[in-house]
């Protein structure tokens, strides 16, 4: 099959787009794949056919007018938009040209049952793309979108990138435990409160020797260099900025923490539990509990709950064997469910399904 690609983010590269590049990278040893994007640092992550196009609106007339000549020209079977605004778009697109169009969402959405998205998610989609279970049950109960349409994806993660940095076990003897978060310094990701459940946690015994370094950028920053020095964890919590290569830090790392609000299924934690991190994680609306069973392959907390972040994580600290077990667990968990193989197996399976339901 031939898979063309949309994202119009203009925010940089972040987890949705880490999502769908390794997707395609995946599809790609078995099908051609072609993106379309709006920003050049997207772009500059892109190791496919790429074209770059100004996806200003849902109505952009020369953009629809490009993407239907790059459909034709490399005779596109599947178009998979990843963005609001390409949904649209891509809709138009496929029904001028006859391919299927399959939304990507990575988050929980509840609709409106207006003819706006009745147009959008049902009139022009064939099917769409989520990763976690609740996001399929949300959208169902909108009553926008007919069930059958949506497909839920464990999307995979790059193992044979990730292999070359597993750490031995036992690595962690004689340094801090060190702590990572990863993500865009948004409010979703509410960094704020790992930063008040970590500076609890060090207030909880004396002499904890902890580190915690959070990976990303955003609008957020200056909100929460303020708040590192208002708990008085200079040298304890570090922002780090974008980091285009974060494994070794992970692979580093004893414990993977996401405070998000709402969530996915983050890539970011996958990629973490699978360098042998311990994950502990808010319940985050979306798929965290489908490949994360509390105490078992990690340890959940309510967000907000600033109190049980600080108990989690002193837990780990006084108890590494636990830490280790809980590790252990986490990354078996991700070998199992998250296999490239097993990706590039259920869509092609998805978009065949589609194509006998809409030319029986």
């Amino acid at each position: 099959m031939n898979f063309l690609f949309l994202n119009s983010a203009s925010r940089g590269w972040g987890g949705n787009e880490q999502s769908i590049s390794l997707t395609a990278k995946i599809l790609s040893t078995q099908h051609e794949i072609v993106f379309a994007y709006r920003d050049e640092e997207i772009g500059s992550h892109l190791h496919f056919r790429k074209y770059r196009l100004p996806f200003l609106f849902e109505g952009d007339l020369y953009t629809i007018f490009r993407l239907t000549q790059i459909v034709r020209k490399h005779r596109i079977d599947v178009i998979i938009p990843s963005k609001r605004k390409d949904y649209a778009i891509a809709g138009i697109v496929s029904r001028l040209c006859g391919t299927l169009n399959i939304l990507w969402l990575g988050a929980r959405r509840e609709l409106q049952n207006n003819r706006v998205n009745q147009l959008v998610y049902e009139s022009l989609a064939d099917g769409i793309i989520v990763n976690a279970r609740q996001i399929k049950e949300t959208l169902a109960k909108s009553g926008v979108v007919t069930e059958r349409k949506i497909k839920v994806l464990y999307r995979g993660i790059d193992s044979t990138v990730l292999e070359r940095y597993l750490q031995p076990p036992g690595n962690e003897a004689g340094r801090p435990m060190m702590i990572t978060a990863m993500g865009r310094l948004d409010k979703n990701k509410s960094h704020d409160l790992l930063l008040r459940g970590f500076a609890r946690f060090l207030d909880m015994r004396p002499g904890i020797d902890a580190r915690l370094e959070i990976l990303g950028e955003g609008n957020e920053r200056a909100n929460l260099e303020r708040l590192i020095a208002e708990l008085g964890l200079e040298g304890r919590a570090v922002l780090r900025g974008f980091c285009a290569d974060p494994y070794p830090d992970l692979a580093y790392s004893d414990v993977f923490a996401m405070t998000s609000e709402t969530e996915g299924l983050s890539i970011a934690l996958l990629e973490a539990m699978y360098l042998g991190n311990a994950p502990v994680s808010t319940y985050a609306g979306g798929g965290v509990t489908e490949i994360i069973d509390d105490e078992e392959n990690g340890l959940l907390f309510e967000h907000g709950d600033e109190k049980a972040l600080a108990s989690h994580l002193l837990k780990l600290y006084l108890e590494p064997e636990y830490r280790r077990k809980i590790a252990e667990a986490a990354r078996k968990s991700v070998v199992e469910r998250y296999s490239a193989e097993r990706v590039e197996r259920e869509i092609v399976a998805f978009c065949k399904e589609l194509q006998a339901s809409k030319h029986p």
